[in-house]
């Protein structure tokens, strides 16, 4: 069975996060994947570390770069210039995050010569802004930070770069949706996603509850906005996240707590309004057992329980709950390929490239197939 994207070849002139891990996201799932990288240098994230790998490659770069095609080329030679131009006249897909004006590599210059073409561009702010695209400044500007941390903190960013993941996302499916429209009327699109839209999208409630009121949601630690309980409680030797999303797993959360009926309590409006008292109600409690047992009992009864675990932890979790979460990519481990599928498959996975290891294979196919 082969991979719903075989056959569909891709030029990546992406660097760092977003569009490389759209791009990997196309490779899982069949495409050729031709990552155009600076001669001598490479992505950026090829020299991000630590950590490395027992190689030492920057695990940053392997993690968002399997299954690709490497190939070096100076983008202010002439002659490498038109090699570039010679992939984005063969490819499907053409993705980038950089000035490609300043390279005849713009929209305009490439759906002339290749009108089936679907041309994906990554910006920090969308086109007309020039401004730099990096995933922390548009936390801070987009209203991310101003959420996260504690009610009396510092605004603080996620711990990974969840813009750039976002915007991955985005464009993963701003590209599909352009190639199946392809399929029906023979003409690529300009596929156009940035940082700062992606974010407002992943706002989801918090956007549009400032929408709806006027009023910029704050900063509430681990606690919900419009749920309680929804946060961690501290058991007798550490937290515990708690998920209540209706009052029935409130009702067993009770039941298992030995907590007696409270009209502050009743439903999750007036838990909201109470939260303070109903959090100290529920500590109190909490504080007779650990937490695993507090998991274990909880999970039992139907209540979304579970403990703060690590990342090492997570994937352990995983492992035992058969979601096979890591795969063999040559001598390394990565997190495999998200979605998994009834009929169709992904493409088998082949470690990340060496800076420019097929240059000399992708010129030799692109005047094969020119």
């Amino acid at each position: 069975m082969t991979a719903p994207l075989d056959g569909i070849v891709v030029a990546d002139f992406s660097r760092v996060l977003a569009g490389p891990l759209a791009t990997m996201t196309l490779a899982d799932l069949g495409a050729m994947v031709v990552k155009v990288e600076r001669p001598g240098a490479g992505d950026e994230t090829r020299s991000w570390g630590p950590p490395w790998t027992a190689d030492g490659k920057a695990a940053y770069f392997e993690g968002i770069n399997r299954s690709k095609y490497s190939i070096t080329l100076d983008l202010d030679d002439p002659a490498d210039r038109e090699t570039a131009m010679d992939l984005a006249r063969r490819a499907d897909v053409l993705v980038h995050n950089l000035k490609a004006d300043r390279f005849g590599l713009d929209y305009a210059a490439i759906s002339r010569m290749n009108p089936s073409v679907v041309y994906c561009e990554i910006t920090g702010f969308g086109p007309d802004a020039d401004l730099p695209g990096y995933d922390f400044l548009v936390q801070a500007v987009g209203g991310l930070m101003s959420i996260t941390g504690e009610t009396d903190g510092e605004p603080l960013k996620v711990g990974v770069a969840l813009v750039d993941v976002l915007t991955a996302k985005d464009a993963t499916i701003g590209i599909l949706a352009a190639l199946r429209n392809r399929e029906r009327t023979g003409r690529g699109d300009r596929v156009q996603v940035d940082l700062l839209s992606s974010l407002l999208g992943g706002l989801v409630n918090q956007a549009s509850g400032y929408l709806a009121t006027g009023v910029p949601p704050r900063r509430m630690g681990n606690r919900h906005p419009s749920i309680a309980p929804y946060e961690t409680l501290h058991c007798a030797d550490g937290p515990i996240a708690v998920a209540c999303g209706n009052d029935r797993q409130f009702a067993r959360l009770c039941e298992v707590l030995e907590i007696a009926p409270d009209p502050r309590f009743a439903t999750n409006p007036s838990r909201v309004a109470h939260r303070d008292d109903l959090v100290a109600t529920l500590e109190k409690a909490l504080h007779a057992k650990p937490a695993a047992e507090w998991e274990r009992l909880l999970t039992k009864a139907g209540v979304p329980a579970g403990l703060v675990g690590d990342i090492g932890e997570a994937i352990t979790r995983a492992t035992t709950l058969g979601l096979d979460p890591v795969v063999a990519v040559g001598d390394s481990r990565q997190v495999r390929h998200p979605i998994r599928y009834a009929e169709a498959t992904t493409a088998p996975a082949t470690r990340p490239p060496l800076l420019g290891e097929h240059t000399d294979m992708i010129r030799a196919w692109l005047k094969e197939t020119g």
